[in-house]
């Protein structure tokens, strides 16, 4: 099992109040996986996501990933994670704007202290995978905000994680690109890659193999999409 967590609950701390977004949540991933994760704005999706891609430690309860308790790890442990094992994919793109397109996705392998000519060539290959090749030196600005999010999506890809995160991946493009970006999603889960989408959409929802609904911290509804 890729991914193991029993009974994480996540409070903040909001003056003399407190805000529990993860309330007792219990759930197991397997690896291959194409898992969404729904949720009303303030239901725990997106803190569930920080907690799984080891951004965010449970106040109590234990993720175990591959096996290994991840709130024992030093923040630096789960940085290495992070970079490792985890590719990341927001509604944003977080690109940065001066870089061409192979530079930003070269990035994460330059913090792994990855030789410059294997980050380049492994960056293009990436980008080739998302049908970008031809695209690798043209800014930010240069391209459509499609084309920006699958820069994104081979950036998530160069380090060949063990999963894929997606926070709203498709919020800031119009349907036809967003289509399009959940078509790419798919055709990467069927070549393997473990693949977890947050979205308030139900329509991208149910292209997952398997649906989870959040609601005030607790998981309302766990089912297997048809």
């Amino acid at each position: 099992m890729l991914i193991v967590i029993n009974n994480v609950s996540k409070v903040y701390p909001m003056g003399s109040v407190e805000v529990r977004a993860l309330d007792g949540v219990s759930l197991s991933i397997e690896r291959g996986a194409f898992v969404s994760i729904m949720g009303r704005s303030g239901s725990g999706k997106t803190t569930l996501l920080d907690v799984i891609g080891c951004l965010s430690r449970p106040t109590s309860g234990e993720y175990l990933l591959n096996g290994q308790s991840v709130q024992a790890l030093s923040d630096e442990q789960r940085a290495i994670v992070r970079n490792r094992s985890i590719g990341f994919i927001f509604q944003t793109f977080h690109l940065l704007p001066r870089q061409t397109a192979l530079m930003n996705v070269a990035l994460p392998l330059f913090y792994n202290g990855v030789a410059q000519d294997e980050r380049h060539q492994r960056a293009e290959e990436a980008l080739q995978q998302v049908e970008l090749g031809h695209r690798i030196h043209h800014l930010p600005r240069e391209l459509s905000g499609g084309q920006q999010q699958r820069v994104a999506i081979a950036r998530a890809l160069v380090n060949r994680p063990e999963m894929i995160l997606a926070d709203e991946p498709t919020g800031n493009l119009d349907s036809k690109s967003g289509a399009e970006i959940i078509d790419l999603l798919k055709a990467l889960h069927r070549q393997g890659q473990t693949i977890i989408l947050v979205t308030h959409d139900i329509g991208i929802a149910r292209q997952a193999e398997r649906r989870i609904v959040l609601e005030d911290g607790v998981i309302v509804e766990d089912s297997e999409e048809r």
